[in-house]
């Protein structure tokens, strides 16, 4: 991010005025908390910790957002102020939007057979901001999730509306735009040993100073026992591809679909996502061998790659 621009024509005044009002106001979940639902999740992300099956089953905490989702048919219980927000930020030009960041505060767990009310509300809009992917606004929302009319949790969502930034022109005559670049991960205090492990090209993996269990993405503490100390093992490089999709849109300049991106099941055990590179998108297999490698994006940038075909 690169500071705070004046904004012009008192479009701010008019964007902060929604903060504080209602995006949903008495919200319902379509589902009440279920076995079958926190079993689908728990298979999905890999985790079978046994907190979240038998007859005193809890729901994963990072479940909190699920049991509030309309799912294709939507809720009927959502304000106006969002979508009059929204189309304000759209008639000023910032047309484009993605997802920056969400927060979640567990309060206490949810149990099976729980019913979730909740409510949420346009928490801030920042003033006009310049990123790297264009100029716009941070829009944050938060919703305080109840079961029982006790306060269970609550979600802050963070997207930015944004213009997207100019291609640079070409000049002269026949002359070719520069590549556009990777967009550059979010390097913080929790995962910045991992990106120096990159850059010296080792795939470091957290492993729970108490009870040795290995975790990826890097967090500042364990799933399974919650302590905060830590420390780490390096990667075979060998793995599977655990699952994957196949890239067709939205296009961005830095890629070219169609392109893979898998699910890739690490010979240690934990999965991580990255590109699966030197075979075509569409001969990518669930269950075929991988092996690391270290891809050279531009001056500033190196990935973890895996390409197929496994063991050297």
């Amino acid at each position: 991010m690169s500071g705070t621009e004046p904004t012009a024509d008192g479009l701010y005044e008019l964007l902060a005025a929604y903060e504080g009002r209602p995006a949903a106001t008495g919200g319902t979940g379509k589902d009440p908390v279920n076995l079958p639902m926190i079993r689908h999740w728990c298979e999905a992300m890999g985790d079978a910790h046994p907190a979240y099956r038998g007859p005193d089953a809890i729901a994963p905490p990072t479940m909190l957002q699920a049991w509030t989702m309309g799912g294709l048919s939507g809720h009927t219980d959502r304000s106006g102020a969002y979508e009059e927000l929204s189309a304000l930020l759209d008639g000023a030009g910032y047309t484009s939007v993605v997802a920056t960041d969400c927060e979640q505060e567990y309060l206490r767990p949810l149990r099976p057979g729980d019913e979730i009310t909740f409510d949420a509300v346009i928490e801030s809009v920042s003033p006009r901001k310049t990123t790297k992917l264009g100029t716009g606004h941070f829009v944050t929302t938060r919703m305080d999730v109840r079961t029982a009319g006790t306060l269970a949790g609550t979600h802050r969502f963070r997207i930015l509306k944004y213009a997207p930034a100019g291609r640079p022109p070409a000049t002269g005559t026949g002359a070719e735009r520069p590549p556009a670049r990777r967009p550059r991960p979010v390097v913080n205090r929790d995962n910045a040993g991992f990106w120096e492990g990159v850059a010296a090209h080792r795939l470091l993996i957290q492993r729970c100073g108490d009870c040795a269990a290995l975790r990826f993405p890097w967090l500042p503490g364990c799933a399974d026992c919650g302590s905060g100390e830590w420390d780490t093992v390096e990667a075979s490089g060998a793995g599977t591809v655990f699952s994957y999709v196949v890239m067709h849109h939205p296009s961005f300049p830095a890629f070219d679909p169609p392109y893979a991106v898998g699910l890739i099941e690490l010979a240690e055990g934990v999965r991580m996502i990255s590109n699966v590179v030197g075979v075509p998108y569409d001969k990518v297999r669930i269950g075929m061998p991988v092996r690391l490698e270290f891809l050279r994006a531009d001056e500033e940038l190196e990935l973890p790659v895996f390409r197929a075909g496994g063991e050297d």
